[in-house]
């Protein structure tokens, strides 16, 4: 499948979760056996020379271990807060719409293992920043980031990059 046919298996709720908020739903593109595949496999393709996969709790978990299984390689989650039951390290970050807090095992990474986050979605930076941030703490090299859909008016890949991450996005949606 194009890249076009999986664009146009994401569905659009309007005014969700709050006004003005063109929700992209990819409830409808990993209930298409054959088109979360090929997403899997195009992201799978852009996080080459990574050790691990991160995903973020939730919809990056359906992704990152996806790819992670696809490329024979750990999954690393990052969490919400409260769900390891070890000792954690944890960063607030600012969503699009509100305040959030990701969490995870500082012992699931070694000194200098690079890591690549795999995600739905980017839009401003905050949930992926997070995560590098934790990553980096706990001794990861974060070079990598690879997302189902991008919003780039809200500007997250430009965020990414000013912390020296790569992004990668199978498909844009713009004016969101």
């Amino acid at each position: 499948m194009t890249p076009a046919d999986l664009k146009a298996l994401v569905r659009t709720i309007p005014d969700f979760p709050k006004t003005g908020i063109q929700f992209r739903d990819i409830t409808t593109l990993i209930g298409h056996g054959e088109g979360f595949s090929a997403s899997v496999d195009w992201l799978a393709e852009r996080v080459t020379g990574a050790s691990a996969i991160a995903g973020m709790e939730a919809r990056g978990f359906i992704f990152g271990a996806a790819v992670a299984t696809r490329l024979r390689l750990p999954f690393l989650p990052i969490r919400k807060p409260g769900k390891l039951p070890c000792a954690v390290i944890g960063v607030d970050y600012e969503l699009e719409y509100g305040l959030d807090r990701l969490e995870m095992d500082p012992g699931a990474v070694t000194a200098g293992q690079p890591v690549a986050i795999v995600d739905d979605l980017l839009a401003t930076g905050g949930t992926a920043i997070a995560a590098t941030t934790l990553l980096r703490e706990a001794g990861a090299q974060v070079s990598h980031a690879a997302f189902v859909i991008d919003l780039p008016d809200l500007g997250g890949s430009r965020v990414l990059a000013k912390q020296g991450v790569t992004v990668h996005a199978l498909m844009h949606f713009d004016g969101d």
